[in-house]
This record gives C-alpha cells, sequence and structure tokens, in this order.
C-alpha cells in the first residue's frame, strides 16, 4: 500500500512555465523544448499549469491543448502532475478527470477561493476535496499557498487525508513551513503518502530536516537542487547543506526577485525558448533584475545555460 514509508512519487517535480510567442499565444514547439530539457536536467516528475505556470492567465480552451501537448510530448518519460484548481467543485472535479483520462499522475488543487475575501469553511472545503476524489483514481495533492488565503491546519490536512481516498499529498508553502510538515506527519502517519516542499526551494533544506519526500521547485536548475535533495535522502547532512549553500543565491533570486519569470529567463537564455515574455497585462522582467539572474547563473554553471548549445 503506498503511504508515508512507501509514496508512488517523491524527489524533485518542477513547475514548467507556459511558453508564449511576442504576441501572447502559445508557443507549442517551445513548450516541448521545455519539457525535454526538464526531463534532461534530472526531473523525477514535472507539473503543469500551476501558479509559476501563470495558469490564472490562460484560457480553459489553452489549458485542454497545454494539458494535451505536454502529456502526449512526455510520453511516459516522467509522472506529470495538473493543477485543476477552481473554485467550483464540479468544475475542478471536471478538469481533474479529463487530466486523469489524458493520462496525468497527480492532480494539484488549491482550496476553494476566490479573490481576497470569498473563503469557505473547513466543512465546505472537506466536502470539495471529496467530490473531486470520488471523481478520480489519481491521487490529490493539496496545496497550501499563501495565494489562496485560507487558513488550512496541520490537524484539518491529516484528517483530510485520513477520511478522503485521493488526498494524500501536501505541498507546504505557508510561512513555517517545516514545522507544519512536522506536525503534519505526526498527526496523519502513513496517511501522509507526501510531504512536499514548494516555494521555489527556498525552505527546502529546513523542509527535508521536517520530513519532507518531495520539492516542487522553478523549471530552470533542477540540476542543481536535485542534489540537495539526493544527498539528504542518502543520510549526507554535510553534503546537503554544502549543496544548497551553493545554490542559494539563484534558488533566493528566483524567489525574492525574478518569480515565476526566472524559468524562463534561465531558457530564454540557454536558447530553450524562443520568447520569454509573460502574458499581458503581468510586467516583464526587469533588465537589472534579469541581468542579476543570469550573473548569478553563469557563476553556477547550469544545465539550462548549455542544453540547447
Amino acid at each position: 500500500m503506498p503511504g508515508l514509508s512507501s509514496p508512488r512519487y517523491r524527489g524533485i517535480f518542477p513547475v514548467a512555465p507556459t511558453t508564449f510567442h511576442e504576441d501572447g499565444t502559445l508557443d507549442l514547439a517551445s513548450q516541448k523544448r521545455c519539457v525535454d530539457f526538464m526531463i534532461d536536467s534530472g526531473v523525477d516528475g514535472l507539473c503543469v499549469l500551476a501558479n509559476f505556470s501563470e495558469q490564472f492567465l490562460v484560457s480553459d480552451d489553452e489549458r485542454e491543448t497545454l494539458t494535451r501537448t505536454v502529456l502526449a510530448h512526455v510520453a511516459g518519460r516522467v509522472p506529470v502532475i495538473v493543477t485543476t484548481t477552481h473554485t467550483s467543485t464540479a468544475i475542478c472535479a471536471a478538469r481533474s478527470r479529463r487530466a486523469q483520462d489524458m493520462g496525468a499522475a497527480m492532480v494539484m488543487v488549491m482550496p476553494p477561493y476566490h479573490g481576497a475575501t470569498f473563503r469557505f469553511s473547513e466543512a465546505q472545503i472537506h466536502a470539495f476535496y471529496a467530490q473531486v476524489s470520488d471523481a478520480i483514481g489519481i491521487p490529490i495533492m493539496v496545496q497550501d499557498a499563501p495565494a489562496a488565503g485560507t487558513p488550512l491546519s496541520s490537524a484539518f490536512l491529516a484528517r483530510m487525508a485520513q477520511d478522503i481516498e485521493q488526498v494524500c499529498y501536501f505541498k507546504m508553502e505557508t510561512a513555517g513551513a517545516a514545522n507544519k510538515l512536522r506536525e503534519l506527519i505526526a498527526l496523519g502517519g502513513e496517511a501522509i503518502e507526501g510531504p512536499w516542499d514548494g516555494e521555489e526551494a527556498i525552505t527546502l533544506l529546513a523542509d527535508l530536516e521536517a520530513g519532507a519526500t518531495g520539492a516542487m521547485t522553478g523549471a530552470g536548475f533542477a540540476d542543481g537542487i536535485r542534489p540537495i535533495i539526493d544527498a539528504h535522502r542518502s543520510g549526507d547532512r554535510d553534503a546537503a547543506f554544502a549543496q544548497y549553500q551553493r545554490w542559494l543565491p539563484l534558488i533566493n533570486h528566483e524567489n525574492r526577485q525574478a518569480g515565476f519569470l526566472a524559468a524562463k529567463a534561465l531558457m530564454k537564455e540557454g536558447g530553450v525558448i524562443a520568447c520569454d515574455a509573460p502574458r499581458h497585462p503581468w510586467p516583464p522582467l526587469h533588465p537589472q533584475v534579469r541581468a542579476q539572474l543570469i550573473d548569478i547563473a553563469r557563476r553556477l554553471d547550469p544545465l539550462v545555460l548549455r542544453w540547447a548549445r
């Protein structure tokens, strides 16, 4: 039986950016190259249509196109997590079912919310995840992220894991993630199949120490982050610390300065994708922020700057 001691998925599952042409239309050729690069960089799997994929700027039809294109192109080389978040229970369940039918290994779902003030009770959130679970036969990852603004206590998350069949993975991105992971594991035990780190690995080392078995990071430099996870898993905490210390300036610049545009800027600089522009009205990366990102990356020589050369 899958569980905390024998998870189906672990390791590094970066979020793939969504690639656009300069006019804002989908660039599916670049999207495929992006996926190929990510796989070659040593990922254990990948995620699409997350917030770092600009999912909030993509239409429903484009979601279908992106999901189908990526899953067909990956062709089983690595497992793919598809984000299916929506405030409507029925729409989220339908999105999740379609993702499963197209070959998704897992779906990632934020708790229902809308805007700055529309929130739901624990009873409604529990029912929401239960109905999504009933619609599919693959795991659900609960994304506990500040963007939702919805308090999700460790006790409530553990109870959902114990009550709801497919709710078994948890991506922690709120403040104090490491302590929350510890509490979740202590309360949920084997029902917590995947306690995972997020937030571009900015708290990765603390989260690994707390029991995280997976990390959902940015897509630009998995070849730098994976050795941290592998060293920690093997028990070599000194090597994990040294690798984390080495890559932390780039992790920090992505998390605190460049955001979801970091991966696309690195991929454009390395020739992986044709255009690194976001979709309007999101502003482009400030030239100085981009220049510093590339400078930090060049000092570390990640694969993204060499893969397409």
